[in-house]
């Protein structure tokens, strides 16, 4: 089963909705710029990039990701983009809800990565059950790398004198943010490693691509 299954929308439709959003993305970046926002500009740049990363894989190694997996990482940074905006002070659930998407995306992706070394050596062989911690040790170490650096990105333009694209709120919504990462950790490890098993076998290959050129 595919995200496309979950969603119970047509390739088309999720096709059409993820360039909606980089449309989007595309206009916040020229806004930024044309006001001087750089710090909007600059996170909305970054975002736009991130989306381009299915279709670099699909140019370079010929990998086509479901498009509801596409969605999804779209759906993930326009998110952040947008929260940073204002939503992340007005609603406090909003950073709860952004924390566990970017967390499912995060653990699907962690997931695949072991199952690709798993599937690529008769050496490598995790027990189910330690696959779940693998997940929540991914997931809650990615998001300590996160909340560093979002203090280094604040520290960086207090310095610089402009403004910060993330912000920081304090110990409790750090300890909020770990929380939501650990729901959206175990939401995949319990049921949903089988949305983002398409992304095994290309994993595979390139590990084994490497392999061969050492």
């Amino acid at each position: 089963m595919t995200f496309s299954d979950i969603l119970g929308l047509s390739k088309s439709q999720e096709r059409f909705l993820a360039w909606s959003l980089q449309f989007a993305l595309g206009g916040l970046v020229v806004y930024g710029l044309v006001t001087l926002h750089v710090a909007m500009a600059a996170n909305a740049g970054l975002a736009l990039a991130v989306t381009f990363l299915p279709a670099v894989l699909r140019r370079e190694y010929g990998y086509s990701m479901d498009a509801g997996l596409v969605l999804l990482i779209t759906i993930a940074v326009v998110l952040h983009v947008l929260g940073s905006l204002g939503p992340y002070r007005w609603f406090s659930w909003y950073d709860e809800v952004t924390h566990t998407v970017s967390a499912i995306l995060v653990a699907g992706i962690g997931y695949a990565v072991l199952r690709a070394f798993e599937c690529h050596s008769s050496e490598i062989d995790v027990p189910s059950k330690f696959r779940v911690v693998f997940i929540l040790v991914f997931v809650l170490a990615f998001g300590v790398i996160w909340e560093v650096f979002e203090f280094g990105a604040v520290w960086l333009s207090q310095i610089l004198g402009i403004s910060s694209p993330v912000r920081v709120f304090g110990i409790d919504d750090i300890v909020t943010d770990m929380v939501f990462n650990t729901v959206g950790a175990l939401i995949v490890a319990i049921w949903g490693t089988g949305y983002f098993a398409d992304f095994v076998p290309f994993l595979r290959r390139w590990i084994r691509s490497n392999d061969d050129e050492q």
